[in-house]
């Protein structure tokens, strides 16, 4: 899919992190640049500078995911409370406007995360 070495190593990291059940930590909501951003080769000053339509493609997929959460851009929530709320607001099928445009949603791969997660946490 193009991504770089260093941008799928902080990846890799950031969901180990979300996946680990003994980490909790503050997570704070940005719509725009982010932690996973940091490592993109295509990280302007204050946007994407892959192209106008890749920023704004993220700019979409920030604001419709915190609007769905009900989040608060700026707001610092612990890890385990947006877990908490994911399982309980978000549907597999939501990902279908959530991610609009995101190329991995033909995928399904975070669909079937979606519903994995939801199973293990009613299982706990």
């Amino acid at each position: 899919m193009g991504y770089s070495p260093s941008f799928v190593e902080k990846m890799r990291e950031i969901v180990a992190d979300i996946r680990d059940a003994e980490k909790d930590f503050d997570i704070r909501v940005v719509a725009g640049f982010d932690e996973a951003c940091s490592a993109c080769p295509h990280k302007g000053e204050t946007l994407c500078t892959g192209s106008l339509k890749s920023n704004n493609k993220v700019m979409g997929l920030d604001s419709r995911t915190i609007g769905h959460l009900g989040l608060k851009p700026g707001g610092v929530y612990k890890k385990s409370s947006l877990v908490k709320l994911t399982v309980e607001t978000v549907e597999p099928d939501d990902l279908d406007h959530i991610c609009e445009g995101c190329s991995w949603l033909e995928y399904r791969v975070c669909k079937e995360g979606i519903a994995g997660l939801k199973e293990n946490y009613q299982k706990n």
